[in-house]
């Protein structure tokens, strides 16, 4: 047990620690920024981050990721927080949170093998300019002390690490964000703090059971929103632990992710939270910090509520700026610019999926759209692209009354087409045999396809042999294909 916990939780103590300070300051303006969004007081985004990221650092399948209150959720539960309240949030919380769990017991994780490489790459693009974006209110309409501290701190961010020996030990968003706020605090500058975002918290969360009726009518107004609140968190979530395995060149359980998220939005319910999920900026702000385990995670919900609760007078004294700086540093590094480079040498259809996904993501700032809209191109494209590896050979007999058809590649819905035109049936033949040894038949339109062909063949007089047929083709024709069922075969020749 001594080794597992190490192994776990203790193998990278002193860049967890510091990494998870770097991002407890990071989601305070975030989490104060989604409540205004969602329609809610503060300490519900505050307390939801506070609950989601010590949760999923015990329950959660993708060590060193943080969970908080994000934009994705809080844009889904407005209308719901204006027509019927905070309580009835919280119980869309709960709710979320056993969907996912189910999610999670059904291994639908698992569908996160069908998202390309493209799409990923597109969802990846599009939040570093969404996350760009986000920090431009903080730059518009300001006085130039704002700009001074923030080019300011992303010089330190990205010359400190510089220095020898000290700028390896520690990370250097949290050098920016402690520079520039002794900075504000001894220049007295007229700049925007994170006490300008709204009241922290000067309490602990409680339980709190929401005060709603446990009645059918209640279910059926939250369960749209839990149920559409459930598929972008885990779509965030799982998308955000694809990413951080990419970083960190190491795995994760996306099924205990799944679980761990819902037990995680359970939790944050029954403290009046708001249901979160996975957030990419912070967790690549952790990992570029150099958090890597599960302490990580614990150390930014747990300081994140030291904060505001017990040093709320000085983290409100935090710059603006320097959070931005940092948040435009994620920008930078989460954005993948070899995308750019490899839009010359990729396939057309790779860049439609990625350049898609981009666009959708953006222009509705709803991950969920974007990832589905990649995904189905992804997925027409390589149909297309499959439904084209069929090639249909032939070669007549001497006497040229028998002809035999070479079948090679796959029979489906893109391809049927194909098969079925690469036959001649004008042609006068007394028996014609189809070699299908070497293809496959993967759904009904190709055993469709099939029928038509031998039966057209048939009505022209013509003996049919099909051979070769693989065992799954085989069971797929024999259950559902009608050329050697003499009654259906009758109706079809009847043209009926």
């Amino acid at each position: 047990m001594i080794r597992s916990l190490k192994q776990t939780w203790l193998f990278n103590t002193k860049n967890d620690v510091l990494a998870g300070l770097v991002v407890a300051m990071a989601l305070i303006p975030e989490a104060i920024a989604f409540s205004i969004i969602a329609g809610v007081d503060p300490k519900v985004g505050l307390y939801a981050s506070f609950s989601m990221a010590v949760v999923i650092a015990f329950a959660g399948g993708r060590p060193g990721m943080i969970s908080a209150a994000t934009g994705a959720m809080a844009l889904l539960m407005v209308t719901l927080v204006k027509e019927h309240g905070l309580q009835y949030l919280l119980a869309a919380t709960l709710l979320t949170g056993v969907l996912q769990i189910l999610a999670g017991y059904l291994r639908l994780g698992e569908l996160m093998r069908f998202v390309s490489r493209s799409v990923v790459t597109g969802f990846v693009n599009a939040l570093a300019i969404l996350i760009f974006m986000a920090q431009l209110p903080e730059l518009t309409n300001v006085t130039w002390h704002v700009y001074a501290m923030t080019a300011a701190g992303l010089g330190i961010i990205y010359l400190f690490p510089l220095l020898p020996k000290i700028g390896k030990t520690l990370p250097s968003p949290l050098v920016c964000i402690v520079t520039l706020t002794i900075v504000y605090v001894f220049s007295g500058m007229d700049i925007r703090t994170v006490g300008d975002m709204g009241e922290l918290p000067d309490s602990l969360p409680v339980f709190l059971w929401p005060d709603v009726p446990l009645n059918l009518e209640t279910l059926l107004i939250i369960l749209p929103y839990s149920a559409a609140l459930a598929v972008v968190g885990l779509l965030e979530s799982l998308m955000t632990a694809t990413i951080v395995d990419e970083l960190t060149d190491t795995g994760s359980d996306k099924n205990r992710e799944c679980r761990g998220q819902g037990i995680a939005n359970i939790a944050t319910g029954l403290i009046g939270g708001m249901a979160g999920c996975a957030m990419i900026g912070q967790s690549v702000i952790n990992v570029k910090s150099g958090g890597r385990g599960r302490l990580s995670t614990l150390v930014a919900g747990v300081f994140l509520l030291i904060l505001v609760v017990f040093l709320g007078p000085w983290v409100s004294q935090i710059p603006m700026a320097a959070l931005v700086a940092v948040m435009i540093m994620v920008s930078i590094g989460t954005f993948s610019w070899e995308s750019l480079r490899d839009l010359r040498k990729h396939p057309l259809s790779t860049n439609i999926v990625m350049l898609s996904t981009v666009a959708v993501v953006v222009a509705t700032h709803n991950l969920a759209i974007g990832v589905f809209v990649g995904v189905l191109l992804a997925s027409l494209f390589f149909a297309n692209k499959v439904g084209r590896v069929l090639y249909i050979g032939s070669e007549a007999s001497d006497d040229g009354r028998t002809r035999e058809y070479r079948v090679i590649g796959q029979v489906f819905f893109t391809s049927a087409d194909r098969f079925t035109g690469a036959f001649d049936f004008r042609e006068t033949l007394e028996r014609v045999r189809i070699d299908l040894s070497r293809a496959h038949f993967w759904d009904i339109t190709a055993v469709d396809a099939l029928d038509k062909v031998v039966i057209k063949f048939r009505r022209e007089g013509t003996d049919v042999e099909v051979v070769g047929l693989n065992e799954a083709s085989a069971t797929l024709v024999d259950r559902f294909a009608v050329h050697d069922k003499p009654e259906a075969v009758e109706k079809l020749m009847s043209g009926h």
